[in-house]
């Protein structure tokens, strides 16, 4: 997923989410735009904690 897929799950604006996930504005809207790429491991523990927060299940585990 795409930080900004990971954000549309919250249905947050993006200054809402960096709030709510301590993340510099600047930071998502650079995301966002692909000016720069989040690295894989911080979107993996970004989707998780996103999913958990608003017990939104993965696909992979709505099919089991």
């Amino acid at each position: 997923m795409t930080v900004k897929e990971i954000r549309g799950l919250t249905e947050l604006s993006q200054r809402a989410f960096s709030v709510k996930y301590n993340i510099p504005i600047r930071t998502i809207e650079d995301w966002e735009t692909g000016k720069r790429n989040a690295p894989d491991y911080v979107l993996q523990m970004l989707e998780r904690i996103v999913r958990e927060d608003y017990n939104k299940p993965a696909e992979k585990d709505i099919d089991n």
